[in-house]
């Protein structure tokens, strides 16, 4: 099934298969843009189809190594069968799940979203997988629980960057948990009605489409519920450029990448950019931001 959203796509708006899968093309003209990018994308409407071979080659997976092209070169020995994800802390239910008995009894559902880079680039992707807070409620969240921690998987004898400690691992991440709760987090476990490929985060990942995407976590092994805000793994490497919250904001700047306009993928270097939207077009999460200043809550 395929769930719209206020911020409405259709299947004409997503990026082609070729241009999701491996964006080499980019790398020939994008090499300064930067090392901390993600997960990310927009409208889709002036984009550019990539090839095939072109899109599988451009991701970050830092486990991997830091080069855009690491991840697809590196993630062929990732280990995804068995597959093991610890649930634990304020929970009714804790224990070790395989992926099918965490997502037993739920239909996968297709979304198109959007998905931002923190490096203002941009594209539409059709993520297969179960919303997030369909999981927690299977689970039972107690009373006591504010924040949903992750954890990404380590297995240094594939994991060239972990060997190399390109950064601290593993990588961690989190949500409030109103905003793990909201109907658009989708736990996704594959793309185009397909399985996860290992570059983009096999066999179950985080997507939040109104954050940029180094929030959207990959390769999950473990899911907390916890009372206090969690650690996140860029905001301990430098908190003055990544915040907790991390919400798409045309207004923020990080140090290096002006907010303010995208790029899509598959335009070309050169393509014209458009204007960034609030917390990436999806204005139904707003209200979970009242009372906050997003310029400080970044």
């Amino acid at each position: 099934m395929t769930r719209r959203w206020k911020s409405d796509l259709t299947e004409a708006d997503v990026t082609p298969e070729a241009a999701w899968l491996n964006r080499r093309a980019l790398i020939a003209g994008s090499v300064t843009l930067g090392a901390l990018a993600a997960a990310g994308g927009a409208r889709a409407d002036t984009l550019t189809p990539n090839t095939l071979d072109e899109i599988t080659h451009y991701n970050n997976f830092y486990e991997f190594g830091t080069g855009k092209t690491d991840p697809a070169n590196n993630a062929g020995g990732l280990k995804t069968s068995p597959w093991a994800i610890k649930v634990d802390g304020m929970v009714d239910k804790p224990g070790t799940y395989t992926i099918d008995e965490l997502l037993a009894g739920f239909t996968p559902e297709q979304r198109i979203y959007r998905f931002r880079c923190v490096e203002a680039w941009a594209m539409v992707i059709p993520w297969n997988g179960v919303p997030l807070a369909s999981v927690l409620d299977k689970l039972g969240v107690q009373s006591g629980a504010k924040y949903v921690a992750m954890e990404s998987v380590v297995q240094p004898d594939v994991m060239v960057g972990v060997r190399q400690g390109v950064i601290p691992f593993p990588y961690v991440e989190g949500l409030r948990l109103d905003e793990a709760m909201h109907p658009l987090t989708l736990l996704a476990t594959g793309l185009y009605g397909k399985p996860m490929p290992n570059q983009n985060g096999a066999p179950i990942r985080l997507v939040v489409p109104w954050k940029y995407g180094f929030k959207s976590i990959k390769s999950i092994v473990r899911i907390s519920l916890v009372a206090d805000q969690p650690p996140t793994t860029w905001n301990k490497i430098a908190p003055q450029e990544y915040g907790f919250y991390s919400n798409v904001n045309p207004n923020v700047d990080h140090p290096r990448w002006s907010q303010a306009t995208e790029r899509l993928i598959g335009g070309g270097l050169f393509s014209k950019r458009q204007p960034t939207q609030m917390f990436n077009g999806y204005d139904e999460v707003a209200s979970l931001y009242d009372g906050m200043d997003l310029r400080v809550n970044y």
